[in-house]
């Protein structure tokens, strides 16, 4: 299997996504995000392996613990455009055809969405909301897709350890991605 499918299948699931999110901002045994996560450990290293699996994390070292050596994992953040980085296309379709496979990523990232806005709360900090279907210029396109890449890659270099003091739970989604000329009917 293509590893930018292995990494999309690997993502697409609410607990990975939380998974990858946390561990941006610090490496993280299985016990930890098991606690953080509120879920088992088993079901915690069961994630990590799948990740590691698809390339998607790097060891981060280990440290002695009761009964045996914990494992530290931390997100590997790669350049903008490789595969597996943020906003990565992760397809093996041809271009300008539209991919299928990626549908279960999308509804992971938008209950992911869902799951995040029952948290959210009124602040005097800037909210940003765009939902937008549109037709624009090529030259207009890449500079917002720049733009977002820019601002992801500063998210997540940025990210800290989850309830870390000065720090603010903040959320992210960006799908930015170019659609077919004419809608499919149904």
């Amino acid at each position: 299997m293509p590893s930018e499918i292995k990494s999309m299948r690997a993502v697409a699931h609410p607990v990975r996504l939380r998974m990858l999110s946390l561990l941006t901002g610090a490496a993280m045994s299985a016990a930890e995000l098991a606690q953080e996560l509120d879920i088992t450990h088993a079901n915690a290293s069961y994630h990590l392996r799948l990740l590691v699996a698809a390339g998607m994390l790097e060891p981060a070292g280990e440290e002695n613990v009761r009964g045996g050596v914990a494992k530290r994992y931390r997100y590997l953040l790669r350049a903008p455009g490789t595969p597996g980085s943020p906003g990565s296309p992760a397809t093996t379709a041809p271009t300008g055809e539209v991919d299928l496979e990626q549908l279960p990523v999308w509804q992971a990232i938008a209950d992911e969405l869902v799951r995040r806005a029952h948290h959210q709360v009124r602040t005097e900090h800037p909210v940003l909301l765009t939902d937008a279907e549109l037709w624009v210029e090529p030259e207009t396109w890449q500079q917002v897709v720049a733009l977002a890449a820019e601002a992801s890659n500063l998210l997540h270099t940025n990210a800290r350890r989850a309830r870390t003091s000065g720090t603010m739970r903040v959320n992210a989604t960006m799908a930015l991605f170019e659609l077919a000329r004419r809608e499919n009917r149904r």
